[in-house]
């Protein structure tokens, strides 16, 4: 079977050790390995002590079933009638003294010997004697510190059973336990009894093994099963792999979903789909400024053609003999001048845009505005002609603000000569009115002239923008005033907007950042 090219591309990445899905399964398996074989050590621990410790309880016992005068030397009051002196012994391995037979209650059939074991007598001086004749095994010597810990231990007051691990002279390890003799001289002889450990080993091993093979067979288990859902698991992470290779330059509308179930993937497709929007409004907002940049462009070309082909036209003119004739000389100098005049305004505007634009130079003042809109009351009255003014200031309330106060006259200039080119020379009536809002100087330049279409409010501060180009062109407008007023209010902190209704006049209102003079 023939897998297809898109499959075989990928087929790799998910084999390849780099890959999440290589290094999660990898992870994931470690770490399993490595509980179990805590686990493991833990039960070889545990079960090792137990076992241990139930075989030393089952030899304390048979310790506990040996008579107490069975360490009693020859002789000695401790043995039974008919000893002859025989020594423990023949009592021990089941001999009966000089052919005699054992009675049942000093062991005779009631001794039961272990095989594999191990008996001695230990002395107060730490000399070891082996108490079975058939002994298979020596019994292991301790030294003097550990033959004394044990026999305070011993000697104490009853509790668990102590035993201890040691090797004999033939190196085999036995488990051993201990009890008090009880012999003559107040308990000084210490019964030791041993057994070897292999037994008990053999069945450590045996359950080890077969843990061992489960925990194999577990790895192996939760290899398959984990394969599966680990693919299961990454699905929606690869689903934004493919929704991200779809994504381009030209295609920034698909979003990723946000709700697949995992908080990771998707507080991923979170970050994913803002950073698409972000691109998609950068490239947005790049086309724009192209488009605007193009109309700038054509708009500046337009301003500038219009008064140099005047003015070309005008110096044919008077190239061709009309400088000799005073009549037509004197009319072409004024046309001239005034389209210059012009034309200089268009790119001081220009340059003035490009400087706002770049890094605005502000010369900031706390400034009075009702005493900067006072000194500019004559000046208004006159561009006003026979227009009614209304200058309405607030009395007792001194509105300040940090600002440039010639850029800000500037603005004011604009929004009220478009106030005056937009009223009617006899009934016009223009309002300037500044009062605080919110912790803002506001200044409002209202008129009711014409008003604005609905259309044009949104495209008022672009440049070279004009709603109406043929009575902007009567008074010599570019179109730039009102894109210069938004500069120079945004440059202070502030910011411009324009309410407007056809027939029912217009307001532009500013507003600054008041200056607190306490501070």
């Amino acid at each position: 079977m023939k897998l297809p090219p898109a499959m075989l591309k990928r087929w790799p990445r998910r084999l390849s050790p780099r890959s999440l899905r290589s290094q999660l399964l990898i992870r994931s398996l470690f770490i399993l390995g490595i509980l179990l074989l805590l686990i493991g050590s833990f039960q070889y621990v545990i079960m090792q002590q137990s076992l241990y410790r139930s075989k030393a309880e089952t030899m304390d016992a048979q310790l506990r079933s040996l008579p107490k005068d069975l360490t009693a030397k020859p002789g000695s009051a401790g043995r039974y009638d008919g000893d002859n002196g025989k020594g423990a012994k023949d009592r021990i391995s089941g001999k009966p003294p000089d052919g005699e037979a054992l009675p049942p209650e000093r062991g005779g059939g009631r001794l039961l010997v272990i095989p594999d074991m191990s008996l001695a007598s230990v002395d107060a001086s730490g000399s070891y004697t082996e108490l079975l004749e058939t002994a298979a095994l020596p019994s292991p010597e301790l030294d003097v510190k550990q033959l004394a810990d044990i026999r305070a231990e011993v000697d104490g007051p009853g509790g668990r059973v102590r035993y201890l691990v040691a090797e004999d002279t033939e190196g085999t390890e036995q488990l051993l336990v201990f009890r008090n003799g009880g012999g003559p001289g107040g308990g000084s002889e210490l019964l030791q009894m041993g057994t070897p450990t292999s037994s008990l080993r053999s069945v450590l091993m045996q359950q080890l093994l077969i843990f061992g093979g489960l925990s194999a067979l577990a790895l192996v288990g939760g290899l398959m099963l984990y394969v599966s859902v680990l693919r299961r698991t990454l699905v929606p992470l690869s689903n934004m792999v493919q929704t991200v290779e779809r994504t381009d330059a030209g295609n920034l509308t698909e979003r990723f979903p946000a709700t697949q179930g995992q908080e990771e993937i998707d507080l991923l497709a979170n970050s994913f789909n803002g950073m698409l929007e972000r691109l998609q409004a950068s490239f947005a907002a790049e086309v724009e400024a192209k488009e605007q940049m193009r109309r700038f462009i054509a708009d500046a070309s337009h301003e500038l053609r219009t008064p140099l082909t005047s003015i070309h036209g005008f110096l044919e003119v008077l190239l061709r003999g009309a400088a000799e004739r005073k009549e037509q000389l004197y009319p072409a100098l004024s046309s001239m001048q005034g389209e210059s005049r012009r034309m200089k305004k268009l790119v001081e505007d220009l340059l003035l845009l490009a400087k706002l634009d770049r890094a605005p130079e502000l010369q900031l003042k706390p400034t009075s505005l009702a005493g900067m809109l006072l000194d500019m009351e004559p000046q208004l009255k006159v561009l006003a002609a026979a227009r009614s003014l209304e200058l309405n200031l607030p009395e007792e309330d001194p509105v300040s603000a940090l600002l440039d106060a010639d850029k800000i006259k500037q603005v004011l200039l604009n929004l009220y000569h478009n106030a005056v080119q937009h009223t009617d020379a006899e009934t016009g009536r223009i309002s300037v009115k500044l009062s605080r809002e919110q912790g803002m100087a506001v200044l409002e330049v209202a008129d009711n002239g014409s008003g604005i279409d609905p259309v044009h409010l949104p495209h008022l501060f672009e440049r070279f923008y004009r709603s109406d180009s043929s009575r902007t062109r009567k008074y010599g407008g570019a179109g730039l005033g009102l894109a210069i007023s938004k500069s120079i209010t945004e440059a202070h902190g502030g910011g411009i907007e324009a309410a407007s209704s056809p027939g029912a006049g217009s307001t532009f209102t500013v507003r600054l950042p008041i200056h607190d003079r306490s501070e």
